[in-house]
């Protein structure tokens, strides 16, 4: 009786033991996967929204993560390693809306908009 009473006292901190392995293990999994679990993420850092400019080339810039197809207007954008891109669009003179779109690999969807308004100045 009494080796039956020893083994089961020591098989309980072998057991917690265990049970915080996996849980820590479990946890850490957790913490590497989320970003894989919030999905494309974007950020736009020019032009800002609601600016104004008389140029007929417009960059926009911003950054991108865990995106497998990015477009800015409908038009096929990459990012490098860090998930920067930059793009020149010639927007129409007047109020325009700028669309950063992205897909990642399991098909979840993010976008991201900015309105810019273009003069257009004669000179006489």
């Amino acid at each position: 009786m009494r080796s039956n009473l020893y083994t089961k006292t020591r098989a309980r901190p072998l057991f917690i033991v265990a049970v915080c392995a996996a849980l820590l293990i479990a946890g850490y999994g957790v913490f590497e996967a989320r970003r894989l679990i919030a999905g494309p993420q974007i950020s736009i850092i020019s032009p800002v929204n609601g600016s104004a400019t008389s140029s007929t080339a417009v960059v926009v810039q911003g950054y991108a993560h865990n995106v497998s197809f990015l477009t800015i207007n409908d038009k096929p954008a990459f990012t490098d390693e860090s998930g920067a891109f930059a793009f020149m669009v010639s927007p129409p003179p007047g109020y325009t809306v700028l669309t950063v779109a992205a897909v990642d690999r399991f098909g979840r969807r993010a976008q991201q908009s900015v309105s810019l308004t273009v003069f257009n100045y004669c000179h006489v």
